[in-house]
């Protein structure tokens, strides 16, 4: 438990129960290669520990915001979201702390990872809420996840990349960006779209996709990148 007291401290947490800690960090693979381990896999403590997540967001926006429901929606999702929750994980320096087959152990970059990493971190939220309560819980949420609100509301990170691209420029330029079918390829069960992206009659971006839709959002991603916009 010496490791478990070590992440105690980086977490500001003291647990009652120092095995509800340790089951939030056993990912299912580690069960796997160690059938005998006297705990299971975290992932009820995650599932726990997405709802009190979501509440204590939702509770947070809806108290100190008066915007509609569908711009509530859109900043709680990109506060929640695997992306960010595995940055705040990384940062937390809690990677160390978890329990991995020694294959995911090697696979540190990957999406999976990613996936592996903010797992963790909403089991870990169950596992406060479990032991401590929904008050230590929501204060843990609120040093860790809504201290990165200001970033995400500056940067309009809680949009998608074609309605990012879209605001900025009618903000710049007083534009609405339009896209273009440049070309299609293959058979009608496996086509490919090649779309460009236009302010008005400039070319900004160009990108390919399974589908349409698919294919204009990588293009507005890559016209995010083009204009220095991300």
């Amino acid at each position: 438990m010496e490791n478990i007291a070590s992440l105690e401290k980086k977490l500001k947490v003291k647990f009652k129960n120092k095995e509800v800690l340790q089951q939030a960090l056993v990912h299912r693979s580690y069960i796997n290669e160690n059938p005998g381990f006297h705990l299971g896999h975290n992932e009820r403590l995650e599932f726990l520990g997405d709802a009190v997540l979501e509440l204590v967001v939702t509770e947070f926006l809806y108290t100190t915001y008066p915007n509609p429901e569908g711009e509530l929606t859109n900043w709680r999702a990109s506060l929640v979201n695997s992306k960010i929750l595995s940055s705040i994980t990384r940062n937390m320096d809690i990677e160390e702390f978890l329990y991995l087959s020694r294959g995911e152990s090697k696979d540190r970059d990957s999406k999976a990872r990613s996936y592996i990493l903010a797992n963790a971190f909403e089991a870990i939220v169950g596992a406060i809420y479990m032991d401590r309560g929904y008050k230590e819980a929501k204060i843990f949420i609120e040093r860790h996840v809504l201290t990165e609100l200001p970033n995400i509301l500056k940067n309009h990170l809680y949009l998608d990349p074609k309605s990012k691209f879209q605001e900025i420029s009618q903000e710049k330029f007083g534009i609405t960006p339009t896209y273009s079918v440049i070309s299609e390829s293959g058979p009608d069960h496996n086509k490919k779209f090649k779309v460009g992206l236009y302010l008005e009659d400039e070319l900004v971006a160009t990108s390919d996709g399974s589908s349409k839709r698919e294919a204009q959002e990588r293009a507005a991603a890559e016209g995010l990148k083009a204009k220095g916009w991300e």
